[in-house]
């Protein structure tokens, strides 16, 4: 595990913001926990890049332990030109590499979670849940119950329904007790 001090830098250059970064950007699907190594090799290249880190604290045996970690899991955004794509991919540290097709949106996307981080801001992961989904509640009285999530005026709502019937009933819920129920 790194020390604070060993991490890679947030954005790369430090004291940039991606607004200013020239060229395409892509996303580097890494391979498994490989996000900061993947990070410092691009440092030492000067490409620039975006990795999104928080700080997750956590006890065991009356010991309190700190570590700050990727976001998003496995996935570290840059920007450069075609060359900068190639000597990413030398690194060996990447999986797979997603075009980004419109690229104002993207960077219009990563704004916001730029200026939380930079002005100190600890983010914690999230789970991305569509309208639509079918989800399961994974904490309360309701623990297991599967629907399908819907929104309505700012409120995530779990459908229950009664295909037989062609009936259904709907719940509010907070979205942090809810799990994406994976279909095959």
């Amino acid at each position: 595990m790194l020390k604070a001090k060993q991490n890679p830098s947030i954005i790369w250059p430090p004291e940039t913001s991606i607004e200013t970064f020239s060229g395409t950007w892509w996303v580097a699907h890494t391979k498994s926990r490989n996000e900061k190594a993947f990070a410092m090799q691009m440092q030492k290249k000067n490409i620039s890049y975006f990795l999104p880190m928080t700080e997750n604290v956590y006890k065991h045996s009356r010991r309190v332990f700190r570590s700050i970690l990727p976001l998003f899991s496995g996935y570290v955004f840059f920007c450069g030109s075609e060359e900068d794509r190639l000597e990413a991919l030398k690194t060996n540290r990447i999986a797979n590499i997603i075009p980004i097709e419109n690229q104002k949106q993207f960077i219009n996307e990563l704004l916001p979670i730029e200026r939380a981080l930079t002005s100190g801001m600890n983010l914690a992961p999230y789970a991305y849940i569509k309208k639509g989904q079918n989800c399961r509640i994974i904490a309360g009285p309701l623990l297991d119950t599967e629907g399908i999530v819907v929104s309505e005026l700012n409120k995530t709502r779990l459908v229950l329904q009664i295909d037989i019937l062609g009936k259904a009933t709907c719940l509010d819920i907070d979205a942090n007790l809810l799990e994406i129920i994976e279909t095959d």
